[in-house]
């Protein structure tokens, strides 16, 4: 183990475990708690499960993702196709609703690798 150690906070992002990882060549990371408390360990593997998900899993957390944050109930025909880890958006967004703020959303849920989107205005 290096000394200092090189740890993650409990509330990491998995992008910043993976950076971490990669900038000191790490297999294994320590997580600590708020205290610095250890409380667990990721790996390299654990880093890598999430681009192992299904399209269809995939496809219901960015649906999710768009209709709970950024969308209101109803507000938008939405249509989501996940093809190994790339989504396509398709459909109406409200006018409220900027399409390069649906395509970031997209983008930052765990697992997908590329979106891309073809919407219509409501």
């Amino acid at each position: 183990m290096s000394s200092p150690a090189v740890t993650v906070p409990r509330g990491a992002t998995i992008a910043g475990a993976a950076r971490l990882m990669g900038r000191g060549h790490l297999k294994r990371l320590p997580v600590v708690d708020e205290d610095g408390r250890p409380v667990g360990v990721v790996s390299r593997g654990d880093l890598l499960k999430v681009y192992l998900r299904s399209d269809a899993e995939l496809a219901e957390d960015v649906r999710h993702e768009l209709l709970t944050h950024l969308i209101p109930e109803g507000d938008a025909a939405l249509t989501v196709r996940v093809a190994d880890g790339a989504v396509t958006l398709t459909g109406r967004l409200p006018r409220s609703v900027p399409s390069d703020v649906a395509l970031r959303l997209t983008r930052a849920v765990p697992g997908v690798v590329d979106a891309a989107a073809e919407f219509t205005t409501a």
